[in-house]
């Protein structure tokens, strides 16, 4: 059923009640009226007849039969167009329209009342007479027919209900002319988004303001349904492509140790009575083998999860509080290492704090994998320090190591995927995972040489002012497929 259907029935159906309500309202204040005026009249003809009444009594009781009758007539004359009874000691005088002498009257003076008799009202005023002289007491009522105040009352009723049975379907077909006027946008927009399928097409639903609220709301209702489709099938196309690569990367990197440590296997099979030392060796391959598949499917999945992670993830995380946790996880994973930290607190940035855990656990990884010295102990130093630089203010950590460096040349290729020196025994995404969390939270990632020696340091500048609404999210992220692309983009590079 249209709108604009549903609108004329509840009209047709409520204007009725209304006049109906109206009307009864209506006839109450008539009938209040009505009565007003009569009880009005009453009073004024019980004002005028009460000292005739009173005559007329006194005459009675002193026996004066001529006096009596004139007081009688002039008693009629002064009630004019009511019904008058008189109650004396001795007899009753009555005259006009009145109900029967056998109907019960109020006794009590003062305001009139109704009194119903023989499918007839009556409004009735009682009043009491008395006067000095001894015999003068009595009871006079005044009548007023109501015959014509419920012709009245009823005429008003049947023009209310008249004017309802005559409303009901003249509101109903102005209600659907105007509400199919005032629909007429909806349908137009209802017309525009049939037409849209978010699976087949790209284009979007175009509203022009109509200045009516409902409809204004309804179209900014389906354009941010439709918004927030393609941004979901945005992520879910990243996390088909995340999932893709991470499949794609997996079976390409863990071919060459899966094929290692099955050589491995089908030596230890085939020569049982391989010597102590061979077998020795070849149990060692199986190790590096399975720590280096390890490894490999540890940082695949770091790098999927930051790839994935969702804006309402990152949170306040206090950079000091962090490093120093992770330094001393280090210091006991590693205790022959020399570790030096030094930070300064209550240096808070907008980050997702696992991601940030991993960047300074892979830097201190990677610190230890290459900064060996020439005496062969590895020494790294670790320092956060707050930092404006004459621009927005920074917290820069810096891990230092007295390894041989990194030439110039390569400081451009070291942040790639699957990047390691022949010797490392590294997986080759470590740095790519310090790529890629400098990235999600907007960091500067430099590669430069120690002040005062040779070795490697790796700054990251990240920023202590929150984002904008923006400014959280990377728009396009696929560090798990390539990261070729981007390298020109976050570092900047200087020997």
């Amino acid at each position: 059923m249209r709108l604009s259907t549903r609108i004329a029935l509840v009209v047709g159906a409520v204007v009725p009640l209304l006049v109906v309500a109206s009307g009864w309202l209506l006839v109450g204040l008539v009938s209040r009226d009505l009565h007003a005026q009569a009880d009005q009249r009453l009073s004024e003809r019980a004002h005028d007849v009460a000292a005739v009444a009173r005559g007329l009594l006194r005459a009675a009781s002193q026996d004066r039969p001529r006096v009596e009758h004139a007081r009688q007539r002039k008693l009629y004359s002064a009630a004019l167009d009511v019904g008058i009874r008189l109650q004396g000691p001795d007899r009753t005088v009555q005259d006009g329209p009145q109900p029967d002498p056998s109907v019960r009257l109020p006794t009590t003076p003062g305001k009139p009342v109704s009194v119903h008799a023989r499918g007839k009202t009556w409004r009735v005023l009682a009043q009491r007479i008395s006067g000095k002289e001894p015999g003068v007491r009595g009871t006079l009522w005044l009548f007023s027919p109501d015959s014509v105040n419920q012709a009245q009352i009823q005429l008003v009723r049947g023009r209310v209900v008249t004017v309802a049975l005559l409303a009901a379907p003249a509101s109903a077909g102005l209600a659907w002319a105007l509400a199919a006027g005032a629909a007429r946008p909806l349908r137009r927009l209802q017309r525009r988004t049939s037409g849209l399928d978010p699976r087949t097409s790209d284009v979007r639903l175009e509203h022009r303001p109509t200045r009516i609220t409902e409809v204004d709301d309804l179209a900014h209702t389906v354009q941010t349904v439709l918004a927030r489709y393609d941004e979901q099938a945005a992520r879910t196309a990243e996390a088909l492509a995340t999932a893709r690569s991470f499949s794609a990367a997996a079976s390409h990197e863990l071919r060459t140790p899966l094929t290692s440590m099955q050589t491995s296997l089908d030596i230890l099979d085939a020569f049982q009575d391989l010597d102590a030392q061979d077998r020795a060796e070849t149990v060692e391959d199986l190790r590096r083998g399975h720590a280096r598949v390890l490894g490999l499917l540890v940082m695949l999945r770091a790098l999927a999860q930051g790839d994935l992670v969702e804006a309402d993830a990152f949170a306040p995380v206090d950079l000091a509080e962090l490093t120093d946790a992770a330094v001393a996880d280090f210091r006991r994973a590693h205790p022959d290492a020399d570790v030096q930290a030094e930070c300064t607190t209550g240096l808070v940035v907008h980050g997702w704090q696992p991601g940030l855990r991993s960047l300074v656990d892979n830097l201190l990884a990677n610190a230890l994998a290459h900064g060996r010295s020439a005496d062969g102990r590895v020494r790294i130093a670790v320092a956060l320090r707050a930092s404006d630089d004459g621009g927005a203010p920074a917290a820069v950590l810096t891990v230092d190591d007295q390894g041989p460096g990194v030439p110039p040349e390569q400081r451009q290729t070291i942040f790639e995927r699957f990047h390691r020196r022949a010797e490392s025994p590294g997986s080759g995404l470590g740095l790519t995972l310090v790529a890629q969390q400098a990235e999600l939270h907007h960091a500067h990632l430099e590669v430069r040489t120690p002040p005062g020696g040779p070795g490697a340091r790796i700054e990251v500048a990240f920023p202590l002012t929150r984002p904008g609404p923006d400014g959280t999210a990377v728009p396009h992220r696929d560090w798990l497929a390539d990261t070729h692309h981007r390298r020109q983009e976050i570092h900047k590079y200087r020997p």
